[in-house]
């Protein structure tokens, strides 16, 4: 008798991050591997650049395009909320637009699960559906309760929420991702990044990286280019635009690399004595898991970059300021503070992926 091939009876789960800068998409490097060292054929859903560099770590994963936001923030940051709530309409079609298409997903592609990192639209009620978020309180300013309750909205459709961050008082996100009551259950993951800490000599002193929607992404590149022109040390600036092909420029003192796969970032990382990038929750994670000293510019006008910047800033953990004020003469105070650091927390995969393995 024909034996059915084992790859045939793998259960296929869909992984969709949210394409808004890369954090998304990155950090759910770690759960693509963790699906497949647990027996699991991950189907990988996204679009642009996440969806790029996605299929770019894994060449031999099936990959679907979703319905592109097209985000962009306010060239001047006091306008960003303001921008986002124009949006929000044309946003609201996306999410619509999401949901017709993983409901054709799911019957053409056998799809048993689905993991959703931050794209609000992608959940059926056929199969198991996990939001993973860090925000289940959302900042908008005087308009937080509003946000808040618009996004408990769309998380309540799902099965579960994956935090990605510890439950305690030691933890990463603050009251962006511990509230007092939530609808549906929730599970604390710990801390997620596709990095290892490894004790290799430095070699650069100062690492910039780069990410997050446009223009804010251009104007910080811009401004730290020509910051760093005549610096003595030596620099290396990932931009966080990815391409198909790599491209690395040499100005002086400073390499410029358009993007770098995670194996070279990780060890770029290792090997630098500073990071200086926004303070987005997914570098949070990565600088946490690696132990690394850093100086946070914050996006102007995200509350949510603005808020962790703050509260690492006055726990004397990583030092900030805004975009507008930054100067080489910042960076004394990085030897003021402690720098980040998460060891020892594991991620309970089995008991996580346990919600696919009925029938």
């Amino acid at each position: 008798m024909w034996a059915r091939p084992k790859y045939m009876k793998k259960k296929r789960i869909l992984v969709a991050p949210l394409n808004w800068g890369l954090g998304h998409a990155t950090r759910c490097i770690p759960i693509i591997n963790a699906l497949l060292a647990h027996g699991f054929l991950p189907v990988i859903a996204s679009d642009g650049d996440a969806l790029l560099l996605l299929k770019k770590e894994f060449p031999n994963l099936s990959t679907i395009e979703l319905p592109s936001y097209n985000v962009t923030y306010a060239k001047n940051g006091r306008f960003f909320k303001w921008k986002l709530l124009k949006d929000s309409p044309r946003i609201l079609k996306i999410i619509k637009a999401e949901r017709k298409a993983i409901k054709a997903i799911i019957e053409n592609n056998a799809i048993s699960g689905i993991i959703s990192d931050n794209r609000l639209g992608v959940y059926n009620k056929k199969v198991p559906s996990v939001i993973i978020t860090h925000q289940l309180n959302v900042l908008s300013g005087s308009t937080t309760w509003f946000s808040t309750k618009i996004n408990d909205e769309f998380i309540k459709k799902f099965n579960v929420c994956w935090i990605p961050d510890c439950e305690g008082d030691m933890n990463l996100s603050g009251k962006l991702g511990h509230a007092d009551t939530f609808d549906i259950p929730t599970k604390y993951m710990g801390p997620l990044s596709r990095f290892e800490s490894k004790p290799l000599s430095i070699v650069h002193d100062v690492l910039v990286l780069l990410s997050g929607p446009e223009p804010q992404r251009t104007l910080l590149e811009e401004k730290l280019l020509a910051t760093f022109k005549d610096y003595n040390g030596k620099v290396v600036v990932v931009k966080g635009i990815v391409e198909k092909e790599q491209v690395i420029q040499v100005m002086g003192t400073m390499t410029v690399y358009n993007f770098m796969t995670s194996a070279l970032l990780e060890k770029t990382i290792n090997e630098s004595a500073l990071i200086i990038s926004r303070s987005g929750y997914t570098t949070l994670m990565d600088l946490a898991k690696l132990n690394k000293k850093a100086f946070f510019i914050p996006t102007p006008g995200q509350f949510e970059q603005e808020y962790l910047a703050k509260r690492f800033t006055e726990l004397e953990l990583i030092p900030s300021c805004q975009q507008d004020e930054f100067t080489l003469d910042k960076l004394a105070a990085v030897n003021d503070f402690k720098g980040l650091k998460c060891t020892g927390i594991k991620t309970d995969f089995k008991d996580l992926f346990s919600l696919f393995e009925g029938e």
